[in-house]
């Protein structure tokens, strides 16, 4: 894979994670698959490793600079990171036991549960 194709991925990711909170999963992820043609297992992997770096301190300091989070939004997040720490072990070990056929379609069955249930959450009442 290119460097700038690379860095237009994380650059993406990035960005998208500033708005909405995501990046991993729903861009580096997708992206490795359909533009590098990485395996599901090889993404996921790839996907984690970026995120070992503390990519989110620049957004969260916007964040908190702006008054949208703070000391007790921060605790939150670092106990959250606490489970994903353990978490991830656990989803890496069972994505690694699936076929990659399995794990693509696992992940768009969450994918589309996730988005019809943000739809059903704009609905005007």
């Amino acid at each position: 894979m290119t460097l700038p194709l690379t860095l237009a991925i994380g650059l993406c990711a990035g960005i998208l994670a500033g708005i909405f909170g995501v990046g991993g999963g729903l861009i580096i992820v997708p992206a490795l698959v359909f533009v590098a043609e990485y395996t599901q297992v090889t993404a996921t992997g790839t996907s984690l490793v970026a995120l070992l770096m503390p990519i989110g301190l620049a957004g969260t300091y916007a964040y908190y600079r702006a008054g949208a989070i703070d000391a007790a939004n921060i605790k939150v997040g670092l106990l959250i990171s606490v489970g994903m720490f353990l978490g991830s072990y656990v989803g890496a070990r069972v994505a690694l036991s699936l076929p990659d056929y399995v794990l693509k379609r696992a992940f768009c069955v969450f994918l589309l549960l996730v988005a019809g249930r943000m739809w059903m959450m704009t609905v005007p009442k």
